[in-house]
């Protein structure tokens, strides 16, 4: 047994001993090592020349010659017992750690070492052959497949060895020299995992049946796999749990439930009603019952009280929103007066660069500071007209809110004023007039008629001035009305363009239709002109034929014959365009021999005339069935008609 902080002291011959290895397993003979670097006591020589000789490898150096370090082989090794002294026991269910060693990482080259057992002695492999080959775990995976195993091994033994790694729940062992073994943890795979390769004996035997080459691998079973489901649904239901959690925690809170009616609750509300910091959850409540239907002739009374605490709030609210408008109104009055002052000093620092920008002080400044304080002279007047401009919106604002003040006033009020300002304006004329007041006219009547007539004289000024704004307004009125006539009239003309111009494009496209149309009259006229030429032509070819003599009777009928094609060409034939469309066609139906259909004759047709179509080709081929003749192809759905040169035809039957 060999402790996994052992292994880590391997680092230092890690080089030296992978040589050794390959050499023993190769048969090469004993290799001199040097003492400083192998200088491991072997305490019984003859069991391990008998182990190496059993392997077919030679004893390396003499009996008591120190094979390798000390840091390999665990000193304190007994073997009588074939076991480990000095060495505390490892519990294999701690991961990490045990008698096996974990594997190393792939990076750094794996370095095995010799494995004593009780029964048996595991020799690793050489560590130039490749490393043992393994399937793709299972998920899950507790149990392994161990191959290999000596004929004579027993489950004691197999318990012994794989013990090593962790606990065992099972062991199946085969007659076939393989068994499957089943750990309590996942960990403890990968250590058995690190067995794979290495050489089994037991014993000193050198029977074959006692010695074989282990081959362990992972190992697919239905318990480790219900048992893998068992944890991944139990993940996911704390997964569900704690995300419920989560948003229950996020969740905003729900509203406190409402007590049911009661005279003691209804006194107890009545007092909250009462307290402002209580009144909005009371006032919940309150409406809540009165919603529910709790209020009849017994619970009248107390609703009108607790109604009637409700209604005293309001004047409450109304203190509190007159104090909040006063300290806006005072918030709004000491930022008018830090308005003004910052705009105090933005015309001081603007009269200080417009100075800086006289012909005194200008010309002694470089041009790259005239530069500057040009910018820094706009710059200032941006923001002191924008300052200005804040400053006489505020000043607007507040005029407004007077000018509404004073309308709502009510119109009795303003009737008392009006006849309180006529008099007071006729006892005023009367005194610039020179007239002397009535004598029951007391002194104190005389201050109140010219306190009146003061009142009236600024009403009259403010008239005035109101009177201004209506006139400013009416104007501005007349400005929108004719900006928006004029945008009107623009709307206007532009959609009259529009219908002008849909008129041209359509005159132009009749008139494109008129000449056209004359064109094909034209055309039609020179054919029908060219077919009433090629008629009289006939008509005297005829005249001439039936003047000739026929002699034989032979000749005579085979001239009837060519004498009636020709008749029948002649008269099939109606212009020169015909003639052409015929040799054009005869000439497309030549380059293909197996025909072809209409459409596909009519689409070549076109690129040469645009105007022609697939009727006028169909009616001028049925006009010639001894030079063109028509077939079907095809069976079903794939019948096809097809038009074919049949000429050659007729001159060889001929």
């Amino acid at each position: 047994m060999v402790d996994a902080a052992v292994f880590q002291s391997i680092a230092p011959c890690s080089q030296e001993l992978p040589q050794m290895m390959a050499a023993a397993a190769d048969g090469l003979g004993s290799i001199a090592l040097d003492t400083t670097q192998l200088n491991m006591s072997v305490t019984d020589p003859t069991a391990w020349a008998t182990a190496m000789n059993n392997l077919g490898m030679v004893p390396v150096g003499l009996p008591g010659q120190q094979l390798v370090s000390d840091s390999i082989c665990v000193p304190g090794f007994d073997p009588g017992l074939n076991m480990m002294t000095g060495i505390t026991p490892i519990n294999p269910m701690i991961p990490g750690l045990g008698l096996v060693p974990p594997p190393p990482p792939t990076e750094v080259a794996v370095v095995k070492e010799i494995i004593h057992c009780k029964s048996c002695t595991l020799f690793p492999q050489n560590p130039n052959l490749p490393p043992p080959s393994t399937r793709e775990r299972p998920p899950g995976c507790k149990t392994v497949f161990v191959g290999g195993l000596p004929e004579n091994a027993t489950e004691e033994i197999i318990q012994e060895v794989f013990e090593q790694c962790g606990d065992i729940t099972a062991i199946r062992k085969s007659k076939k020299n393989f068994c499957h073994i089943r750990f309590a943890e996942e960990f403890m795979v990968d250590k058995a995992i690190y067995l794979s390769g290495y050489r089994m004996r037991l014993g000193s035997s050198t029977d074959k049946k006692d010695s074989g080459r282990l081959h362990v691998d992972f190992a697919q079973a239905r318990d480790d796999f219900y048992e893998w489901e068992c944890k991944q649904r139990m993940r996911a239901r704390e997964e569900r749990h704690r995300r419920k959690l989560e948003e229950d925690r996020l969740r905003p809170p729900s509203p406190p439930a409402i007590m049911h009616y009661s005279e003691h609750e209804a006194a107890l509300l009545a007092e909250k009603l009462k307290d402002d910091s209580k009144f909005s959850e009371a006032i919940t409540v309150l409406l809540s019952w009165i919603e529910r239907g709790e209020v009849n002739r017994r619970s009248a009374n107390q609703f009108y009280s607790m109604v009637q605490s409700a209604n005293s709030h309001v004047r409450r609210l109304m203190n509190e929103k007159a104090t909040h408008e006063q300290e806006m109104e005072e918030a709004k009055e000491n930022f008018k007066n830090a308005l003004t002052g910052i705009l105090t000093q933005f015309e001081q620092i603007v009269a200080v660069f417009n100075a800086s920008t006289r012909q005194k002080a200008w010309d002694h400044f470089s041009k790259a500071q005239r530069k500057n304080i040009d910018i820094w002279r706009k710059h200032s007047e941006e923001l002191r007209n924008a300052q200005s401009e804040q400053l006489m919106g505020i000043r607007r604002e507040e005029e407004m809110e007077m000018s509404d003040d004073e309308n709502c006033d009510s119109p009795t009020k303003k009737m008392r004023v009006d006849e309180s300002v006529d008099r007071g304006h006729i006892l005023e004329i009367r005194a610039s007039e020179g007239e002397s007041l009535p004598p029951l006219l007391s002194l104190e009547a005389q201050t109140k008629a010219a306190a009146l007539a003061a009142q009236a004289y600024a009403l009259k000024e403010e008239n005035d001035s109101l009177r201004w704004q209506l006139d400013a307004y009416r104007n501005e009125v007349e400005l929108l009305k004719q900006e928006k006539e004029q945008l009107f009239r623009t709307e206007e003309n532009l959609t009259k363009d529009q219908q002008l111009q849909f008129l041209q494009q359509t005159m132009q496209g009749m008139q494109q239709q008129l000449l056209a149309i004359q064109e094909e009259l034209n055309n039609k006229k020179s054919e029908l002109e060219q077919a009433k030429e090629e008629q009289s032509h006939t008509q005297a070819l005829l005249k001439v034929l039936q003047e000739q003599e026929i002699n034989v009777l032979t000749v005579a009928l085979v001239n009837q014959d060519r004498e009636n094609n020709s008749e029948k060409r002649i008269q099939g034939l109606k212009s020169e365009k015909e003639a052409l469309l015929i040799g054009i066609i005869s000439t497309f139906l030549h380059v293909h021999p197996f025909g072809a259909n209409i459409e596909y004759l009519w689409s070549y047709m076109q690129q040469l005339d645009s105007k022609i179509s697939a009727n006028e080709i169909e009616m001028l081929l049925m006009r010639l069935p001894r030079m063109f003749k028509q077939e079907f192809t095809g069976v079903g759905a794939t019948l096809e008609k097809r038009w074919k040169l049949c000429a050659f035809e007729g001159i060889k039957t001929t």
